[in-house]
């Protein structure tokens, strides 16, 4: 197969005009990866992309949010040689929820598979993917997260080996997906509007994953947990990094969980998450002390008129 170039759009064109002379109307599945000035850790993340098996139509793309680094240069270079069809691009607005929602706009597979640009996905990473989404009422997975570096803080990752269901129209609690190992279908994101702009990192809230599943499931999709599905995460924080990056993700769970509620209208689903907070507490007091921060500041923002 001809090694395909580097693509840059601002705007999807139809599928079958992205690469003249291919024949990609029918791509199967797009593996979309979005970075910030992590050039390093991206190169390293598409090298093992290299790596990865699959025999249906497939394309990569990178999202670049913003970067000042020599992050466009590493894609052309990858590219280059590359069998897979890779395009580029670029989103100005910050946040992670607003890079996913530019590969969503461009994307032409019918499953959605997101990691990220400090992740090297197993070699049969796409395989099992695409064989969970062969059950027509799935609408979202989240894989196993190993910890890549034994020396880097063990957060950030999902080692359970035991598969998990999420029903219909059930309540997603904090944890149960990460953003780092996550796949949609296509139409699923396109029937809930996307990943919230107000969430994700480098955007008011953490948690663009657990808001996208919570939605997907109040849409009536169900969910799962696939421990076969792993990428390993090279994260590189350690102890002293833990409290930041735990206060992060406390306010984006109050913030999820208000969500729930003012614009879910999810009464239920609010309750249950206050029922859990004992379990969340144990798993981490710092979060739990800052999730009333998240839900005021989103409480704020609904309020206001700021949340789409």
């Amino acid at each position: 197969m001809a090694v395909s170039a580097i693509h840059r759009w601002t705007d999807r064109p139809p599928c079958s005009s992205i690469f003249p002379g291919e024949n990609i109307t029918d791509m199967d599945l797009s593996l979309i990866i979005c970075t910030r000035d992590r050039c390093e850790k991206l190169a390293q993340c598409l090298e093992s992309v290299r790596g990865l098996g699959f025999e249906r139509q497939w394309e990569l793309i990178v999202v670049d949010n913003g970067s000042a680094d020599r992050t466009v240069a590493i894609v052309e270079d990858f590219a280059r040689t590359f069998w897979v069809p890779t395009r580029y691009v670029f989103e100005p607005s910050s946040g992670l929820g607003n890079a996913r929602n530019a590969g969503l706009k461009i994307a032409c597979g019918e499953i959605l598979a997101f990691t990220d640009d400090d992740c090297y996905p197993a070699s049969d990473f796409l395989q099992h993917i695409w064989s969970a989404f062969s059950d027509p009422g799935l609408g979202y997975i989240s894989g196993r997260i190993t910890l890549h570096d034994p020396a880097d803080f063990p957060i950030t990752v999902n080692v359970s080996t035991t598969p998990l269901i999420f029903a219909p129209r059930s309540f997603i609690h904090v944890g149960a997906v990460q953003g780092a190992n996550i796949a949609f279908r296509r139409e699923v994101l396109l029937e809930i509007g996307g990943f919230d702009p107000l969430f994700g990192a480098g955007s008011l809230f953490a948690a663009e994953d657990l808001d996208a599943a919570a939605r997907a499931s109040a849409a009536g999709w169900k969910g799962e947990y696939r421990p076969e599905v792993v990428v390993s995460h090279h994260h590189g924080r350690k102890a002293a990094d833990a409290a930041r990056l735990k206060k992060s993700y406390g306010i984006g769970a109050g913030a999820y969980h208000m969500k729930l509620l003012l614009r879910g209208r999810k009464f239920s689903w609010f309750v249950r998450s206050l029922t859990e907070v004992d379990r969340r507490f144990k798993l981490s007091k710092i979060m739990v002390l800052w999730e009333p921060v998240g839900a005021a500041k989103y409480a704020y923002f609904y309020v206001t008129g700021r949340c789409v």
